[in-house]
């Protein structure tokens, strides 16, 4: 995993985990979603009467669909309509190669 240098390997195991990780936690969140939405939930006090479980499936699947498709259009509309919102001024500075930018 490398030493107190950071080569090259050191950096490409960062960014290969780094980059798996997001579609590790979505699969995982994916599953545990699945399992909850068709097998329901006990309640708090961990009752085994199947009277006192909720079934999840039908509306909160769709709940939950709903409310994905809005945080999706919300993030869309900011990064497709209002991009500067979340860049940095620096990013948009005119290029200059014979001058180190200030935060070098």
């Amino acid at each position: 995993w490398g030493s107190f240098s950071v080569g090259q390997s050191t950096l490409s195991r960062f960014y290969s985990l780094h980059f798996i990780m997001p579609f590790v936690i979505g699969f995982l969140s994916a599953i545990h979603i699945y399992f909850l939405h068709e097998k329901g939930s006990t309640n708090p006090l961990g009752d085994i009467n199947h009277i006192s479980k909720s079934s999840f499936h039908p509306y909160f699947s769709l709940k939950d669909f709903v409310g994905f498709m809005v945080v999706l259009l919300a993030l869309s509309v900011v990064a497709l309509g209002f991009p500067n919102w979340l860049g940095d001024p620096e990013n948009f500075s005119m290029a200059n190669m014979k001058v180190t930018p200030t935060h070098i």
